[in-house]
């Protein structure tokens, strides 16, 4: 929504996105319907305190509270750190951990858009090996690089079941935070050469794994991953919350053993090395 919009039209935009009434609002807030109503005709001012408490029980992000507290006349609350930031470094230890724990299988951390922040080894070795070399540097968007058709797509022998998943939790993204930068990441992908189409289609076949996987193919090498994702448990912090770590698991010995002989030639290198 407008950045310049007011507190009652914010207050109003996401009760009724989250398709909720204004009395269940005002018992979950702990107020009546009277005050809700006073608040979206802008008749009735919020204190701070009920600001939060409208935030918590509309499941607000950090990011929707700050911008609900600007538009009420209030500083924002909760802090937007650089994750490099001293402040941060427990959490980047923890990410760098996940990561490690994680090989030679592949994992990344991601923002809330797919936009690459961190890889391990076994992600490089993967990309590297369906794509070829990354220039250190290049900025990656994971939700491009699965969706145009001219980067995985070629090598992902499920691409449509994978991409109408893949774009349906986008937009069930964009539905949750209501933010143009979600949106225009949506429209993007569903600009992409038959994602529209794919969308559109019933999955190819029934289920026949209890997660859909990703088939990997190239030359004759095949890979079959399932993946996870997780996130911070109790953020404090809007770049926390946003923060995505998604880990890729073998689904068969050919994927765990390719993924190992990638990563023993850099542990022989390592082992030679002295002490």
């Amino acid at each position: 929504m407008s950045t310049t919009a007011t507190f009652p039209s914010r207050l109003s935009y996401w009760r009724k996105r989250r398709g909720i009434s204004q009395l269940q609002l005002a018992m979950a807030a702990a107020c009546s319907q009277r005050h809700v109503s006073f608040l979206e005709l802008g008749r009735t001012k919020p204190s701070r305190d009920m600001v939060l408490r409208l935030s918590a029980a509309l499941d607000a992000s950090l990011r929707q509270s700050n911008e609900l507290l600007l538009a009420a006349g209030y500083a924002p609350v909760w802090t937007e750190s650089d994750l490099d930031a001293q402040a941060l470094a427990p959490v980047r230890d923890a990410l760098g951990y996940m990561l490690a724990q994680q090989e030679p299988f592949p994992a990344v951390v991601v923002d809330r858009r797919w936009n690459l922040i961190q890889a391990n080894k076994g992600a490089v070795a993967m990309v590297e090996f369906l794509v070829g070399p990354v220039k250190p540097g290049t900025a990656i968007n994971l939700a491009d690089a699965l969706v145009a058709p001219d980067v995985l797509r070629p090598h992902l022998a499920n691409w449509s079941d994978v991409v109408r998943y893949f774009v349906r939790s986008v937009e069930a993204d964009a539905t949750a935070d209501g933010s143009a930068e979600t949106a225009a990441l949506l429209d993007r992908l569903l600009r992409y050469k038959d994602v529209r189409a794919t969308i559109s289609q019933a999955p190819s076949q029934a289920a026949g794994t209890p997660v859909l996987p990703m088939h990997f193919q190239k030359g004759r090498t095949k890979l079959k991953l399932f993946t996870t994702i997780a996130t911070l448990g109790t953020p404090q912090d809007i770049t926390l919350q946003e923060l995505r770590i998604e880990s890729f698991f073998p689904m068969d010995d050919e994927t765990r053993a390719a993924f190992r002989k990638w990563a023993a030639p850099r542990k022989r290198k390592r082992s030679a090395q002295p002490v």
